[in-house]
């Protein structure tokens, strides 16, 4: 399970706002639970998990970061299809050197806020019915800040 720490109603890492009393990985959770009864929604899998997890770095090494961003920044600037970029993730993955995964236990982990234009909260509060259109905004507006 992926997790984040709210304080003051905020995610320490990305500034997500709590809505209805969830987290901003409680809201993720959300979007990937949708995705189950919008298939077009379940076609942007890629996009909503890298979104979320390139506004949580802590959750990565550095190396396993870099490469998170590198494989967004690409697949976005040349519009791969979902099956290259998974093809191009499996490449990149296998046989690497590092680890990918920040192995410091959860609550020990270096976090930074960065304010983002937006986060998971700006999906989860315009509900499923929006949230295909909203994963591409949010999508576009990170490639943006990146």
């Amino acid at each position: 399970m992926i997790n984040s720490i709210m304080e003051s109603g905020y995610c320490v890492e990305c500034g997500a706002a709590q809505l209805d009393g969830l987290s901003c990985s409680e809201q993720f959770e959300y979007l990937l639970a949708w995705e189950h009864s919008v298939p077009n929604l379940y076609a942007l899998h890629f996009w909503t998990v890298s979104n979320y997890m390139l506004q949580h770095p802590s959750h990565f090494t550095k190396e396993g970061y870099d490469l998170t961003k590198s494989l967004f920044c690409d697949a976005y600037d040349y519009n791969w299809e979902t099956s290259y970029i998974l093809k191009k993730n499996r490449e990149v993955t296998t046989n690497k050197t590092f680890k990918i995964v920040n192995p410091t236990p959860f609550f020990e982990r270096a976090r930074v806020l960065r304010e983002w234009t937006m986060t998971v909260s700006d999906v989860y509060t315009e509900g499923e019915n929006n949230a295909i259109e909203n994963v591409k905004k949010w999508r576009d507006s990170i490639r943006t800040e990146l």
